[in-house]
């Protein structure tokens, strides 16, 4: 009885036992009580070793036993204590990360389509340029290649010079020069010749359905010449272009040496059809997963507004082409078949909102009018509410300049005939053949800009409607009109920086001498003292008499002792200055004298002495005026006379050097939109305008008197002039003197910015009613 008892209390804790007794038992086993010497000769064996027995220590016992180590032995050296100095490990310095300018570099993002142009010396003025011309402005990125061409490169053409005529060459070239400059942006390459009217919008959306990761030869597949197994594939026919895919192009790279010196051909597109094939083994195709690569056939002398077949109108592709001419007319006829479809597409879609509209909550009421287009703007306060301009056809009742009623001309005048004829269009089709329709007059016309959807108008029109019997009648009819703000695009610019070193220029007479030390105290805190990139050079204008006594009298002396002062207070700052003696000022005549001083990529701010100028406003006249491509021309902010805004109120206190936000408001002044004195251009750019304004200037030398920059530039240079208001530009009121030299539009904007300036409506009618109401009593 108590042996079972035992045995139940040790039965579990048995394997336990067991378990720790083969743990040692197994320790012990693995002991290994032999061990081979470090260091034997070439048989093998130790030194001073007997064979067949034990190896032996120096001391005699078993070099496999082990030695007691409760005491070290002071003869060993591994037991020798040894300090380890301390070393602080010195970090490295973190590699600096780069990061891509663009995040689609970042992220292996890559252009869509890259097409290659293949041109010739005697075509690439010709039948080049109408392929640039029709496809350019389709297409993101296009590239000529030819062998050798003119001096003279076409305007706005990118071509590549191979320098050689031959074909089979040009062709490896191009091949090359695609794979190394532009395999790694894109993932589609159309090839195609000059010879070749292409669709380019239908290029496009083909490439948008096809796959990059396909190695695809898709074109106009055709047999090669000869026979035998060298005949074996389809390439396809270099007149029709073709397609090749980024995949393909990256196999086929290794191989293009060998392509060069091992195929014979005597056509490119062969050449490059068999290099693909042989090394690649993909055959040209028309078409890819019920996609078509659609082409025509054009004959000599055919006309294109005759082709009507459903190939014809279909086509990707039309080769040949025989002249520019051709090409232009073949460009007119699809741009309109593709507009006619647009209408086609906008008026199914119109039908599909009227009929989704029914069924709606509200019903009809929540289909805006027209269809399709966004709804009218809602005004949230009567701030907001838009105006509504009446005219007719011969006048408008609001101007720009504030009068009541100006005469409608230029563009103005353009729009309204333009209106009329759509409106008379859009009756005539919507009531034809009952009645046809004629216009009498234009009895009222409205018309306002909504922000959100475009120009409105609604028009009162008196018409004449006669029926099919010859029967006629005067008849009013109201029309309302939309003009739809059209589809918003990001228009390429010219990179520009902030780096760019600004010359501000400040042309100064008598009269602009009391305004020096302000300007100079404003832009030393903006400017000098924030190390800011830029110069500042003073204009001195003398005329004939003052410039005779300038030895005895100088009238700029006062200004010169200031330039001085702030030399010695800014070591690193020098404010040069020129003397100009002149009888009649003029800007163009100022810039004469200054651009000759300056190299040509000097970026010119010409200001004025009553100007603020911080370092805010140098920025966006950076960034504004890019070379050979735009000057900036901005709208500051002036302040109105002082007892005009103040009225009994004492006046306001200076507002801080470099002008606040606070300072912008209605009542203290406003954007001086008649003013033109500030710009920001290049030198290059004013040089060239004024080289093409030198043959005028020659019959009529008084232009350079009557014409400030800004009309200079507006009627002589090719430039985009951006003009916008500036809330960073502040100037302090003050009587602006004008020029009765200039010509009648300039002093007529003169004179007005003059009496805009003195304060607003609203101000003016309290001081003139104060005066009455003080006469009066």
């Amino acid at each position: 009885m108590r042996f079972s008892v035992l045995v139940s209390v040790l039965r579990p804790i048995g394997p336990v036992v067991i378990g720790i007794s083969l743990g040692f038992t197994l320790s012990l086993l693995s002991v290994s009580w032999v061990d081979e010497s470090c260091h034997l000769d070439a048989r093998g064996v130790g030194d001073g070793d007997v064979v067949g027995s034990p190896p032996q220590e120096e001391d005699g016992t078993p070099r496999g036993a082990r030695r007691p180590s409760s005491i070290a032995d002071s003869e060993e050296e591994d037991f020798d204590p040894r300090i380890v100095p301390y070393k602080q490990v010195q970090q490295s310095a973190p590699k600096k990360l780069f990061r891509a300018k663009y995040i689609s570099t970042e992220l292996g993002m890559r252009e869509r389509l890259f097409v290659g142009v293949l041109t010739s010396k005697g075509t690439i003025n010709t039948l080049g340029v109408a392929v640039n011309h029709t496809i350019s402005h389709h297409l993101d990125n296009v590239v000529f290649f030819t062998g050798t061409h003119h001096r003279k490169v076409p305007h706005g053409m990118s071509v590549v010079t191979h320098g050689d005529e031959r074909p089979i060459w040009n062709m490896y070239q191009t091949v090359k020069y695609v794979v190394a400059h532009a395999l790694d942006e894109y993932d589609w390459f159309y090839l195609v010749q000059d010879n070749a009217y292409t669709e380019a919008d239908r290029i496009k959306a083909l490439v948008e359905h096809l796959s990059m990761e396909r190695q695809l030869y898709m074109g106009v597949p055709e047999e090669f010449i000869g026979g035998g197994e060298m005949a074996e594939g389809r390439y396809c026919a270099g007149g029709f272009g073709y397609l090749l895919s980024r995949t393909l192009l990256l196999r086929l790279q290794p191989f293009l040496e060998n392509c060069r010196n091992d195929i014979l051909s005597s056509r490119p597109d062969e050449w490059l059809g068999r290099c693909i094939v042989d090394y690649t083994s993909t055959n040209c195709v028309g078409e890819h997963e019920g996609l078509k690569y659609y082409h025509y056939k054009l004959d000599k002398n055919s006309d294109p507004y005759k082709e009507g077949n459903e190939q014809f109108m279909n086509a990707l592709t039309v080769h040949p082409v025989s002249d520019p001419e051709q090409m232009y007319r073949l460009h007119k006829h699809f741009t309109e078949l593709e507009l006619q479809r647009t209408y086609s597409e906008i008026a199914k879609l119109q039908a599909e909102i009227k009929n989704v509209s029914v069924v709606a909550f509200d019903g009809n009421r929540t289909s805006q009018w027209p269809v399709g287009i966004t709804p009218p703007f809602e005004p949230k306060t009567r701030f907001e509410v838009l105006r509504w301009e009446y005219f007719t056809e011969e006048h408008i009742y609001w101007c720009m300049d504030g009068s009541p009623k100006c005469e409608l001309r230029g563009v103005d005048r353009m729009d309204v005939a333009d209106v009329i004829g759509v409106a008379l269009d859009q009756l005539n089709d919507k009531y034809k053949p009952v009645l046809r329709l004629k216009k009498q007059q234009l009895i009222n016309g409205y018309r306002r800009f909504d922000p959100t959807r475009g120009m409105e108008y609604t028009l009162d029109l008196q018409l004449e409607a006669v029926n099919q019997k010859g029967h006629s009648r005067s008849i009013a009819k109201r029309v309302h009109l939309v003009r739809p703000l059209s589809r918003i695009e990001i228009i390429p610019m010219p990179y520009v920086t902030e780096a760019t070193r600004v010359h501000v220029i400040i042309p100064l007479t008598l009269q602009d001498r009391s305004h020096v030390t302000h300007f100079l105290e404003v832009l030393a805190s903006g400017a000098f003292e924030t190390s800011e990139n830029a110069i500042l050079t003073f204009l001195f204008i003398y005329d004939p008499l003052e410039a005779q006594q300038v030895s005895q009298n100088d009238i700029f002396a006062g200004v010169k002792a200031q330039i001085n002062g702030y030399e010695r207070k800014y070591p690193a700052v020098k404010i040069p200055w020129i003397s100009v003696k002149t009888l009649t000022p003029s800007q163009i005549k100022f810039m004469d004298i200054i651009s000759k001083k300056h190299p040509v990529d000097t970026l010119f701010f010409l200001a004025d002495v009553n100007t603020n100028v911080n370092p805010e406003f140098l920025n966006r006249c950076r960034m504004n005026s890019i070379n050979n491509w735009q000057v900036f021309f901005p709208v500051h902010f002036q302040d109105f006379h002082p007892a005009v805004a103040s009225g009994d109120q004492p006046p306001a206190p200076a507002a801080a050097s470099t002008g606040t936000a606070a300072d912008l408001v209605k009542d203290a002044g406003r954007f001086d939109r008649g003013t033109f004195d500030e710009a920001c251009f290049y030198n290059s750019d004013y040089m060239a305008t004024r080289a093409r304004m030198s043959a005028d200037v020659q019959e009529n030398e008084e232009l350079l008197e009557s014409l400030d920059i800004y009309d200079m530039f507006v009627k002589y240079s090719v430039l985009h002039v951006f003009r916008a208001v500036e809330p960073a530009l502040h100037q302090r009121h003050r009587e602006q003197p004008c020029n009765p030299r200039l010509s009648e539009d300039v002093y007529h904007r003169c004179v007005q910015s003059s009496l805009e300036g003195l304060g607003s409506r609203s101000q003016l009618a309290m001081l003139l009613f104060e005066q009455e109401h003080g006469n009066s009593t």
